[in-house]
């Protein structure tokens, strides 16, 4: 119920917080305020990290159900700064080509640890699908043998991840610790998540599953290079940070990259590979976090940062509000009529992915949604597809509006081409 509540207060706060007038306000100050949230963001999802991590060193130091519990706990409060940094992505060079080590999505899990039979094993498309690291200190990858004696966070991110050139092999991130926390979620379109017993990672004669040692060093490396991952980023968007310098270095270009995240987000990525796709192929496996049954609150935490970078505000993890120019001041100077649009349209997504997120709390997960069949679920997640699509012809707009070259937002065969799907 908490969690439920503060959506709905920080949706009302980005929705009645007074903006600054516009004939104060330039393209220089809405661009230091949009690298400020940046900053404010990813530092968030840095302490959350940080949290997690001393979860994780918890459980493998005494594991137990309790402390299991507790790491996926901590992994559900890190996504939720995180998932609103993804509007910096398409439009910043330096977040998107950064992205793929922490949020890389589907993954062939067989690479990293067991799996149930019905998986199967290695395919033309990725013969490493099923190589398990955690059981195999020795293995060859491109023709090469590989001493994995030593997990570390050098082997997953310079060997492992994206083994042989291919994206499916995801050895880092947020998503391979998903995997390592709950297993994968043998239920189909049935309830509940992933299952894995606290003691896949017990000492001794209480192991499961075998190799509860390596299970352990495999966790405790992903989340020590997520940590300093975001360490990474979190130092780019600080006062002499490439990103923020490269963002602000051309003014019209900065607010190029500003509109290409959120357009780019809003359709190709969310409406289209991460909701449309997964229904036209009713496959739980194309959830975003399959593992956890998270899913929902990631696009809804999706759709709120495209909101919060138009808006030019953002509620920090402690609460806090970090505001500023905005883009919708901009808009306000040269269309009011179409600034109303705008926020219109992203509180109509908001709703419709909040729909989403009260109905899975509730009971019905979003996996169940994408069940063929399933008219409940196929209205929800096509409410919240059809408000992002919707909010993007606004963004186009916006794009004209401002006086900006017209843009091209990242696509998707599953709105674009929807033949092309099952080709």
């Amino acid at each position: 119920m908490k969690s439920a509540l503060l959506s709905t207060a920080i949706s009302a706060i980005a929705l009645t917080a007074p903006v600054v007038a516009s004939a104060d306000v330039n393209k220089a100050d809405v661009l230091a305020n949009y690298s400020n949230i940046a900053a404010a963001k990813f530092g968030d999802s840095l302490a959350t990290a940080k949290l997690l991590q001393v979860a994780v060193e918890a459980l493998i130091a005494n594991p137990s159900a309790e402390a299991l519990q507790a790491a996926k706990a901590a992994w559900l409060v890190s996504r939720v700064p995180y998932q609103q940094t993804e509007v910096y992505r398409f439009g910043n060079a330096i977040v998107d080509d950064w992205e793929g080590k922490v949020n890389a999505w589907p993954l062939d899990e067989g690479l990293i640890d067991y799996v149930d039979a019905s998986y199967g094993g290695p395919t033309d498309d990725n013969e490493f699908a099923a190589l398990n690291v955690i059981a195999n200190p020795n293995f060859f990858l491109s023709g090469n043998e590989i001493d994995a004696s030593d997990i570390t966070p050098e082997l997953l991110s310079e060997t492992l991840h994206e083994a042989d050139g291919i994206e499916a092999n995801v050895a880092t991130g947020y998503h391979a610790i998903e995997f390592l926390l709950w297993g994968q979620d043998l239920n189909g379109h049935g309830t509940g998540a992933g299952n894995r017993p606290w003691t896949d990672y017990a000492q001794g004669d209480d192991c499961t599953n075998g190799n509860c040692d390596r299970r352990a060093a495999y966790l405790s490396a992903a989340t020590d290079l997520l940590v300093s991952d975001l360490e990474w980023m979190v130092a780019q968007w600080g006062e002499d940070g490439a990103a923020r310098s490269t963002l602000t270095e051309n003014e019209d270009a900065g607010v190029v990259a500003i509109l290409t995240g959120m357009g780019s987000l809003s359709y190709g990525e969310q409406a289209g590979e991460r909701m449309r796709l997964g229904l036209m192929l009713n496959d739980p496996e194309e959830e975003h976090s399959c593992f956890s049954d998270n899913t929902h609150n990631d696009h809804y935490y999706d759709g709120l940062g495209v909101q919060n970078v138009y808006l030019g505000q953002y509620v920090s993890a402690d609460g806090s509000l970090v505001a500023g120019p905005s883009l919708s001041d901009l808009v306000i100077a040269s269309d009011p009529a179409l600034d109303a649009e705008m926020k219109l349209k992203l509180a109509n997504t908001m709703l419709a992915l909040s729909r989403i997120k009260t109905a899975a709390e509730a009971g019905f997960a979003y996996d169940q949604m994408l069940e063929r069949g399933n008219e409940s679920g196929e209205a929800l997640v096509m409410s919240g597809v059809a408000g992002l699509v919707d909010q993007t012809k606004s963004i186009e707009r916006v794009v004209t509006a401002l006086g900006l070259d017209q843009l091209e937002f990242e696509g998707s065969d599953s709105l674009d081409n929807p033949d092309a799907v099952f080709q």
